[in-house]
């Protein structure tokens, strides 16, 4: 089940895990969704690949979902109700990939976990990419979605009040937010995908409350799966220290990145890589149902193609979401010092 490790792979998994760790502390994801295709692409089996990006990903959030509480962005309610019903999802999302596993081998879990990820990265992705295009555009502040307006006028016992979030609504309308998150975070290793948005265009809080409590979901459902995929013997011990390495310094970084940035620009990092991220995960769904004679296998010149086309686009994605990430915290920062230095030299007039 498992692959062989190069150096040239440890440093790989190294700098993966760095730039995986700056998109999980400054959106809130886990930075799964690149994380799990990098190891794909280096050559660990599908489920192996969401085993330990599970396993590395819970010490990982706890980090993050404290650094941002001690920035007062995290509603520990909110992220305990969600919690509560992700782990339901967990263990349904586990249930469905060991029947793969079961059925169709590496080569079903391989094609699974990829259609999944393209799916929802560009049903996701277009979404929130058109949001944030609207927010930089008209230089406005976020608004509450008019779905979650509707939600929230629905009283409908129990009602919960999230003091941090600013939102008062029932606790059903999380169920689902939580129940799919858990189930996609066992199937791709990404909650982030469902938690996120549905925090924000569901439930109604902001885009940094929003990534700040996934963090917290992500360190109890990851805790919670990790026993799962452990006792299933599909963790690969060292990808998930490796990862981890890294990804426990990015997520302090990105996590400080976000208290100088306005939340069209979080929407903006998280919609650019999960497209481009689509296309590396699309380009290898060919081979893998060429694996299972579901279609003619592929010509060599094809094949090499494809798999160049895969690993490249993804190699953007890591940049994409370096670059934006660090601008932004450059000009956040930059933009802080001299409104500070003016502050001053206006008080010593």
């Amino acid at each position: 089940m498992f692959f062989d490790m190069t150096p040239t792979k440890v440093v790989a998994l190294l700098i993966v895990g760095l730039i995986g760790g700056l998109l999980s502390g400054f959106i809130g994801s886990g930075g799964a969704f690149v994380l799990t295709p990098a190891m794909m692409s280096l050559g660990a089996p599908g489920a192996v690949a969401v085993a330990s990006n599970m396993c590395h990903k819970f010490p990982k959030a706890m980090v993050g979902s404290y650094k941002r509480w001690k920035y007062g962005q995290v509603d520990v309610k909110l992220g305990l109700v969600m919690a509560a019903t992700a782990i339901i999802g967990v263990q349904i999302g586990i249930k469905v990939q060991n029947i793969i596993l079961d059925h169709w081998g590496n080569a079903g879990s391989n094609l699974y976990v990829s259609v999944v990820f393209v799916l929802v990265l560009i049903v996701v992705g277009a979404y929130v990419l058109t949001d944030a295009l609207k927010l930089s555009k008209g230089n406005l502040e976020a608004k509450t979605s008019k779905l979650a307006l509707r939600l929230q006028k629905i009283e409908l016992w129990p009602m919960v009040e999230f003091k941090v979030a600013n939102v008062r609504i029932s606790a059903w309308v999380t169920v689902p937010v939580g129940l799919f998150t858990g189930m996609l975070a066992a199937t791709i290793a990404v909650g982030g995908f469902i938690g996120v948005p549905g925090m924000i265009y569901v439930v109604g809080a902001s885009a940094m409350v929003a990534s700040a409590t996934e963090l917290l979901v992500a360190f109890i459902m990851g805790a919670w799966g990790s026993v799962q995929w452990g006792m299933a013997g599909l963790i690969d011990i060292r990808m998930t220290l490796l990862i981890l390495a890294g990804s426990l310094i990015g997520v302090q970084l990105g996590a400080i990145g976000t208290t100088y940035v306005k939340d069209y620009t979080i929407k903006l990092v998280m919609a650019s890589v999960m497209l481009i991220v689509a296309v590396s995960r699309g380009a290898k769904v060919p081979g893998y149902l060429a694996d299972l004679d579901l279609i003619p296998h592929l010509h060599h010149q094809l094949s090499v193609i494809l798999n160049s086309i895969s690993f490249w686009s993804l190699m953007v994605a890591l940049a994409v979401a370096g670059i934006i990430i660090s601008l932004a915290m450059i000009k956040g920062m930059l933009q802080d010092r001299a409104e500070k230095q003016a502050k001053l030299a206006n008080e010593a007039i």
